[in-house]
């Protein structure tokens, strides 16, 4: 690219950086805390390299805030490695990222933004922009007393993203409050604890601890995502993932870390029996070595138990 193109690009990027929209609530003159401006921060995309993409063009909050496709597209249309998880019910969590490598929402918030294949931007330049910037620069030093740092962005992203709790389903008001639910449902919910081994691994009120486990989507040669192991370097970690929260599950398809599943059904006939889709596995959890055989009634009633994990806010999305 010559030297005049090169110019020209940048005056465009700073005329694009100078008429950014202004936060309504700045136009206004309204208060802001921490977590209403990590929103503004998780929809805007002053964020990235080329102003192209936001947190929320990955993170979709119609659907709950994870992503519709199987890996999410960044700077210049360039595909992610992995799945796009919720950034929903996220609050309780002490491992973020499908591998783990995030023990906090700070510690997360800051990684897309710098990562070349999603917003690309060094994070030293999106402090510059957000200082130069007449509305979040106000924001953050009404906030948080000083002008935007590091520790101050993670840790607005992080505040808003605390506030992403969902607890309005029918499971909750049946377990909570009695209230009446398909029957189906509470089959299902019977077969996630027992048969279908689910409750071994999705518990907590989020159905996650947190824990890693290698289902069987690793053999080194077609499934080659080493998962946990890229972190700790131990072992054992070989091809285990975070285990994933189950809430709004039934709309945050494709599933697993690899998207490879289409609809909740694949996922359950999958676990059903591993080896009918990846033959020989490494390192795969002993729970699920042996097939469960659970019928096709049984899967769908865990399937109906699923979807009543959904939020009253989303359940205009499911089938």
């Amino acid at each position: 690219m010559s030297l005049t193109k090169i110019h020209y690009s940048l005056a465009i990027l700073m005329l694009l950086l100078s008429l950014a929209t202004m936060p309504e609530q700045y136009k206004q003159g309204q208060k802001i805390d921490a977590a209403k401006l990590g929103e503004l921060l998780f929809h805007d995309k002053i964020l990235s390299r080329d102003l192209s993409v936001s947190c929320a063009s990955c993170h979709l909050p119609a659907f709950a805030f994870a992503d519709t496709i199987q890996f999410s597209l960044g700077i210049d249309g360039q595909p992610g490695t992995r799945n796009t998880p919720s950034a929903m019910n996220v609050l309780a969590r002490r491992a973020l990222f499908w591998d783990g490598r995030a023990a906090t929402l700070e510690e997360h918030a800051l990684q897309p933004i710098a990562n070349p294949l999603e917003m690309d931007l060094p994070i030293p330049e999106a402090l510059k922009r957000l200082n130069d910037h007449e509305g979040y620069s106000r924001y953050f030093m009404e906030v948080y007393g000083k002008a935007a740092d590091s520790s101050s962005l993670a840790n607005a992203l992080a505040e808003f993203q605390r506030t992403l709790e969902t607890s309005d389903t029918p499971w909750d008001r049946f377990a909570l409050h009695g209230e009446e639910i398909d029957p189906a449902v509470i089959r299902g919910k019977a077969i996630f604890d027992s048969k279908g081994m689910c409750l071994e691994c999705h518990f907590t009120p989020d159905f996650t601890a947190d824990e890693f486990k290698n289902v069987g989507i690793f053999d080194g040669i077609n499934f080659k995502d080493v998962g946990r192991y890229g972190i700790t370097g131990d072992s054992t970690d070989l091809g285990r993932f975070k285990v994933p929260g189950l809430r709004n599950v039934a709309i945050t398809a494709p599933y697993m870390h690899n998207g490879m599943f289409k609809t909740l059904h694949e996922v359950l006939e999958f676990y059903n029996d591993t080896r009918n889709f990846v033959a020989n596995p490494i390192n795969q959890d002993p729970l699920l070595k042996e097939p469960l055989g659970l019928t096709e009634n049984e899967m769908d009633d865990v399937v109906a138990f699923l979807k009543a994990l959904t939020d009253d806010r989303f359940a205009h999305l499911l089938d």
